[in-house]
């Protein structure tokens, strides 16, 4: 496995499918719920940090286990569960601390970030597989 081109694969799919779902919903769904709390301009390096990280939780918990089952649905799944886990962690946080956050924001991003961790492990263990054959 050549876990270079399996971090790529991952991180581009993560990063990518996450920008069209923020430039969307932002207006549609963030903004809305927080106003004056959003930044004028995100922080790029807090962002970066985050984009470079998460991809290595998804290799590590879900893309490396179900590779080396063999399982692209173990890879999705362990990848859905990992985002359920870790945005419900971030949203609920947010919704049990601050005022303007709501129940409809966490389910919703609970949800987005669920299905683009799994499918960003399943194009991570897709990409794995071809490389190892």
């Amino acid at each position: 496995m050549n876990l270079l081109f399996t971090y790529l694969a991952v991180a581009v799919t993560f990063v990518a499918v996450d920008m069209v779902w923020l430039n969307i919903m932002v207006a549609r769904l963030y903004r809305p719920v927080l106003g004056d709390m959003l930044r004028a301009e995100p922080n790029l390096a807090a962002a970066a940090v985050f984009y470079l990280l998460y991809p290595i939780g998804l290799i590590w918990f879900a893309v490396l286990p179900a590779h080396h089952d063999g399982s692209a649905l173990r890879a999705f799944t362990s990848g859905l569960l990992l985002g359920c886990f870790t945005y419900a962690t971030y949203d609920l946080t947010n919704q049990a601390t601050l005022r303007n956050w709501s129940t409809g924001l966490t389910l919703a991003d609970v949800c987005w970030g669920s299905l683009l961790a799994g499918v960003s492990s399943l194009i991570g263990f897709l990409v794995a597989q071809k490389l190892a054959h």
